[in-house]
């Protein structure tokens, strides 16, 4: 299933169906037991949106908002792909490197991007997200996987030159509005194996990374089961699985995002999440 959460014309916030370019609403039958997508996943209860039809309606009726709209939390995987390590002259590391986000840094699917006003050093990082479906605490990597709900894309906007400030990563990944997910939900039951998947950015058509996710250097089994021993994870928790080579601050000469620019990030099996980057007012 293709699932998306957006706000409909009336600027109420639903969820449903993407079936082709239609949106089925199962708002009107749902969100009063589920208010949101997150609530759905909580209670296993993905499937009733089978038969949750409220309307439908094309997607350029609604503003797509990332598919969980309220994670509990979103934990972010650097140097998580063996051609990115390489290009940065690193060794693999003997644990993942792991940093946050919050929600507020992340839109939508067809929403823009900002550029904040005291960086030109906005850079692109395409990546899968696995959207957490099933608590747990210290998970066994054998056990793993089915604690995961789908999968979608993610645009980890960074700011480079905030990024390095310190060793800490987090003041360059969480300026307000410089990232994205989206543009919908893909169960795991459409994706039996995320590691045979592709995944190609785009800077104004331009192809600027491309990669197979089995060159992953943590498998994601691997990173749920060191994540759970440190923190539960929530249905709704995002896990950022890392960027391939080919990000802007490694190349020469460097690629920066600029307003006017259009940013694409498409995985083979879900989709493409596509963004407009805009100037900070």
């Amino acid at each position: 299933m293709r699932i998306a959460s957006y706000l409909l014309p009336d600027g109420t916030r639903s969820y449903g169906l993407v079936r082709e370019d239609r949106i089925v609403d199962s708002g009107p039958q749902l969100r009063a037991e589920f208010a949101d997508l997150r609530a759905l996943l909580s209670a296993s209860a993905t499937k009733r949106l089978e038969t949750a039809d409220g309307g439908e309606m094309g997607l350029g009726e609604v503003r797509l908002l990332p598919p969980v709209p309220n994670p509990d939390k979103i934990i972010c995987i650097g140097l998580n792909y063996m051609s990115h390590i390489k290009e940065t002259g690193r060794d693999k590391p003997e644990y993942p490197s792991v940093f946050t986000r919050y929600p507020a840094t992340l839109v939508g699917h067809g929403q823009p991007i900002v550029r904040p006003k005291i960086s030109d050093h906005f850079d692109f990082e395409g990546e899968l997200a696995v959207v957490i479906g099933k608590s747990g605490r210290a998970i066994p990597q054998e056990e793993a996987m089915n604690h995961v709900g789908g999968y979608t894309c993610l645009n980890d906007g960074s700011i480079r030159d905030y990024q390095r400030h310190t060793t800490q990563f987090w003041a360059g990944k969480n300026f307000d509005r410089s990232g994205a997910t989206g543009p919908w939900l893909v169960t795991t039951d459409d994706i039996p194996d995320p590691a045979a998947l592709s995944l190609q950015t785009r800077l104004n058509d331009e192809v600027m990374q491309q990669t197979k996710l089995s060159d992953l250097a943590f498998s994601i089994s691997e990173l749920i089961a060191y994540l759970s021993i440190v923190t539960e994870l929530f249905p709704g928790d995002l896990i950022a699985t890392g960027t391939p080579s080919g990000v802007g601050a490694f190349r020469n000469p460097k690629v920066f995002m600029k307003p006017g620019d259009r940013i694409e990030v498409e995985i083979s099996g879900i989709g493409i999440l596509a963004n407009d980057v805009i100037d900070e007012n």
